[in-house]
């Protein structure tokens, strides 16, 4: 592990939270615990966390405000460890910022893999990725195209930013839906075409080098070889 990162655990029981302490500290992590969401709101504001593992069901502030309040801070990767597993509460949390949901019970080899590669995602989100004159700053989550400064919602950001991600490679509706929308979104896949829709006008539209390539009947790609949408 290049840096020591620190994790903060935010859960109720007692037992619970010391297992995780103890699994992630024997990874090499720094970890802290806080028990109810007034807690964790303070220990969240006092240090630097790399990624935060919440409970829904704690004391307090309950864990949806708690992640609404923690990502307006920072964009920070956090993951929701709970017993609630209906899909209104997945869809909640991941509609206010949580990168990833795990139930209870859960085996803790697949958390920790899990944790790593939300680590490893949120260190190469340091670097900005260029494809031609647009230039996606992950941390900040600032887009611009020829110097022009582009607002994006989140969800157009985090399509632009893995088909950046993959400049070049044709994605088909599904795999977009599976990494942007996540393995849990119940819906049409005609949302992705909605969003692509959303993207180009603001990113293809008022420029006169195309970028965003729709291949029909495959999918969609970000790339700079051809001035012409096929």
């Amino acid at each position: 592990m290049e840096k020591e990162c620190r994790i903060l655990v935010v859960e109720d029981e007692y037992n619970l939270a010391r297992y995780l302490q103890l699994e992630l500290e024997h990874e090499g992590y720094l970890v802290d615990t806080a028990d109810n969401g007034y807690e964790a709101i303070g220990l969240f504001s006092e240090k630097d966390f790399d990624l935060v593992l919440l409970d829904l069901m704690i004391p307090g502030i309950d864990g949806f405000e708690v992640c609404k309040r923690m990502k307006t801070q920072k964009d920070v990767a956090i993951i929701i460890l709970t017993a609630r597993d209906a899909v209104k509460d997945k869809v909640k949390g991941l509609d206010l910022g949580a990168d990833d949901y795990v139930t209870k019970p859960f085996v803790i080899e697949e958390l920790i893999a899990r944790i790593r590669a939300r680590l490893r995602k949120g260190s190469k989100d340091l670097e900005q990725i260029v494809v031609g004159d647009l230039v996606i700053s992950p941390q900040t989550r600032e887009v611009k195209r020829a110097d022009k400064l582009v607002n994006l919602s989140k969800k157009e950001f985090d399509l632009l930013k893995y088909l950046a991600e993959n400049v070049g490679k044709v994605l088909n509706r599904d795999t977009i839906l599976n990494h942007v929308w996540g393995y849990d979104y119940y819906g049409s896949e005609n949302v992705v075409d909605v969003y692509i829709r959303y993207l180009r006008a603001k990113i293809d539209d008022p420029f006169e080098n195309k970028i965003l390539h729709t291949v029909r009947g495959v999918g969609y790609a970000l790339k700079i070889d051809s001035n012409e949408k096929t």
